[in-house]
């Protein structure tokens, strides 16, 4: 039972395995898709102030907003999970 924490910003943390889709806030649908989850009470602002930079979007359908880029987010969810890999891997090589 080994959760993920992956970091998106000024101190803030979400479970990886939560997270269905990290995408950039600049077009229409996604505007549409915040105020949505604003008023149905699922969006959560983790921008500390900041200007949104990326929208991540969970599994029980609720909307994170961060002020880091989405492809940094992207960035660190997938190095992170190379770095699990290859200690994997080590792990079974020496068993």
């Amino acid at each position: 039972m080994d959760k993920k924490l992956l970091n998106i910003g000024f101190g803030n943390t979400v479970l990886a395995d939560r997270i269905v889709a990290i995408v950039s806030p600049a077009s229409a649908p996604m505007k549409r898709l915040k105020e949505d989850a604003k008023q149905a009470n699922k969006l959560i602002d983790a921008t500390m102030g900041r200007r949104t930079r990326a929208i991540i979007i969970t599994d029980s359908d609720h909307v994170i907003l961060s002020g880091v880029q989405a492809e940094t987010i992207a960035q660190r969810l997938t190095s992170d999970n190379s770095i699990k890999e290859t200690n994997l891997i080590k792990r079974e090589k020496t068993q």
